[in-house]
């Protein structure tokens, strides 16, 4: 009752504070500084980083010339890593980027990154040093019959692959012993993968004799890289190129075709049959058992 401090009312105290607002929300506050601010918009920024690198985007480095004209050394490509998430998984004629099935990348130099670098990789903005990843083109997917005779065409289920991709003089199978002649059929959860530099790229062709006979886990599968960007006079999509969307190449579909126009074709002679049905019942007749 004598307490001289502001009440709910707001009205100026004994010693003469500015009033409160109605909530007396307003007693001593004080904009915070942008030093003090600072820490908690890093803290924010860097957990946004590490959200995206998880589960949306990530940006990988390209080492090597397996991957010329597509990709030149020293590119960095963006790589959808949400899609896997939800199931889908790498298909024909798609860049991936994926882990080392089996020591694939044996005998390579190890990156040595300073300080900065291992913090700016850790967060995703720069690609990692030290993951074991390579990045081909997908030619093979589950039930595929990949094949290569002399030095081509390369052929996708007896379908011949117009490949405009292919670096210049280089051409679509190698004539070689060490795994340029080749017939394989891909099974469940896996792909055969090829670089597109078809002479300077160690792909699925020269690992048959590893634990997966040259194939890639789907599981290894990092995410599809389908941008280049960086550097900026490099910049570019990374389509599915159209050979890919030929007729008849995709077995799957056309084994599910069959079954698909039977169903079609059966469709009336079920309507027929429903109606001749209630017709005989409406006439007082006995349907047919």
């Amino acid at each position: 009752m004598g307490n001289s401090a502001v009440g709910a009312g707001g009205t100026t105290g004994t010693d003469g504070a500015e009033p409160d607002g109605p909530d007396g929300a307003g007693r001593g506050r004080h904009p915070r500084s942008f030093w003090r601010e600072l820490p908690i918009l890093v803290g924010v920024a860097l957990v946004l980083a590490l959200l995206i690198k998880t589960f949306l985007l990530q940006a990988f480095s390209i080492p090597s010339e397996s991957m010329q004209n597509t990709l030149q050394p020293g590119d960095r490509v963006l790589v959808d890593k949400l899609t896997p998430w939800f199931g889908s998984e790498p298909g024909r004629g798609e860049v991936v980027v994926f882990h080392d099935p089996d020591d694939w990348l044996g005998g390579e130099p190890t990156a040595h990154p300073n300080v900065v670098q291992k913090a700016l990789s850790f967060i995703g903005l720069l690609p990692s040093a030290n993951e074991h990843d390579l990045i081909k083109r997908v030619i093979g997917v589950a039930g595929d019959t990949v094949e290569c005779k002399g030095t081509g065409p390369l052929t996708v289920n007896g379908k011949a692959l117009v490949e405009p991709y292919v670096y210049p003089g280089n051409t679509p199978c190698t004539n070689d012993q060490d795994g340029g002649q080749f017939k394989v059929t891909v099974p469940r959860g896996r792909m055969w993968v090829m670089g597109d530099h078809r002479q300077d790229s160690e792909d699925s062709r020269y690992h048959q004799a590893d634990k997966n006979h040259g194939l890639v886990p789907v599981d290894e599968a990092v995410g599809r890289a389908f941008v280049i960007a960086w550097p900026v006079t490099r910049w570019a999509t990374l389509p599915v190129p159209a050979t890919f969307d030929q007729a008849g190449i995709d077995t799957t579909a056309a084994g599910l075709a069959p079954g698909a126009l039977a169903l079609v074709g059966a469709a009336p002679a079920v309507v027929w049959r429903r109606r001749t049905r209630q017709r005989a019942v409406g006439r007082g007749g006995e349907a047919d058992r």
